[in-house]
């Protein structure tokens, strides 16, 4: 694409103290190391170099991939910023590309707005920031803008940070009426792994866990999937609330029922136990990697095997099928042969995670 270079290029600050302090949200000197160190030097790209208060973006090289602008915006608060598989950051970047993804866009860049806490150690921020630029680099999206802000102890938990998304596509296909008796429902594989991830590196419940979290960029499954069946109906990332809250949603959304079958719905034994334990359900836990779509059934077969040939699909499976029920309810046939409903999260499933 093309951008406007930085004419010339400069020296970065940099951060000769162990932890922020207030002086590095003050807008001085303090304030532009912390963003040089921490940031500029993470990010570097051709866009995001003049630092000025705006990325410009060439819209000529945008429009050339698609005609319709997809935009999107999230915040991430996690206890702890950095967990098995993951941090804050891998979090902030694949969730912000995901929202994109599973509306059909190819993201394209991000904004980031940092508030941190008086006294976290920079030696956390630089890894959170490399961890943001290499899933960037990994997805193949530019942070291009973003704002830093430092709040006094206690404020706020050590992190919190703010993702902006810009996309394209070339059309819109997911519209919520479209789904009809007989589509499949399909995920890319186990489910639950974040929530229980981030469970058990919080530390506070004794157990021993060792589930990593499945915090991925999904455009490219994404893709390959709407490739091989263009008919998809919709595409769902199954973040907080889980499997059971966002096929709730398509099943209200649509006046359709959908009926998942328990012998096929991909739950790895670790968190099924870890779930006993704490009397949790595992269709409500979080999950960062994994989308739910509905495909009519023609192209089911088609598109369980593009997904499975893509490396975040390799455990897709069909788990169940929408049906001219009772609209809006989701049920379960269970591993004895009956059947439950699965409703969406009233409240929210303690402990909380994010």
């Amino acid at each position: 694409m093309n951008v406007m270079p930085f004419p010339k290029p400069r020296r970065l600050g940099k951060v000769n103290v162990p932890t922020v302090t207030l002086a590095h949200g003050g807008g001085g000197k303090a304030m532009k190391d912390l963003i040089d160190d921490v940031f500029v030097s993470a990010f570097d790209n051709g866009t995001l170099a003049p630092l000025e208060d705006q990325a410009r973006i060439d819209l000529a090289a945008v429009a050339a991939q698609g005609d319709r602008l997809a935009f999107t915006t999230d915040s991430f608060v996690v206890d702890p910023v950095v967990f098995p598989g993951g941090d804050i950051g891998k979090l902030a970047v694949c969730g912000t590309v995901n929202d994109l993804a599973v509306g059909g866009a190819r993201p394209l860049y991000l904004s980031c707005a940092a508030i941190i806490e008086e006294g976290v150690s920079l030696d956390l921020l630089r890894q959170i920031a490399g961890s943001m630029a290499e899933a960037a680099r990994d997805a193949g999206v530019g942070i291009v803008t973003g704002d830093t802000k430092v709040v006094h102890k206690g404020a706020c938990d050590k992190l919190f940070l703010t993702t902006t998304g810009v996309g394209v596509s070339g059309k819109v296909w997911n519209s919520a009426p479209s789904r009809r008796p007989g589509d499949m429902v399909l995920v890319n594989g186990l489910l639950g792994d974040h929530g229980a991830a981030i469970l058990g590196a919080r530390g506070d419940m004794a157990l021993e866990s060792p589930i990593e979290s499945d915090c991925a960029a999904l455009h490219g499954l994404i893709e390959a999937l709407l490739a091989a069946a263009p008919g998809t109906r919709a595409l769902r990332d199954a973040t907080r609330g889980g499997l059971a809250t966002v096929l709730n949603e398509i099943a209200d959304a649509s006046d359709t029922e959908i009926e998942i079958d328990e012998t096929t719905t991909p739950i790895r034994e670790e968190v099924k136990g870890f779930c006993e334990i704490l009397g949790l359900d595992p269709l409500y836990l979080a999950n960062e990697g994994k989308v739910a779509a509905v495909v009519p059934p023609e192209e089911a077969d088609a598109a369980l095997s593009a997904m499975q040939a893509h490396p975040l699909g390799a455990g897709t499976r069909i788990i169940g099928t929408v049906k001219d029920g009772e609209p809006g309810r989701v049920t379960m046939r269970t591993v004895f042969g009956g059947r439950r409903i699965v409703d969406m999260l009233v409240g929210e499933q303690l402990p909380r995670i994010c």
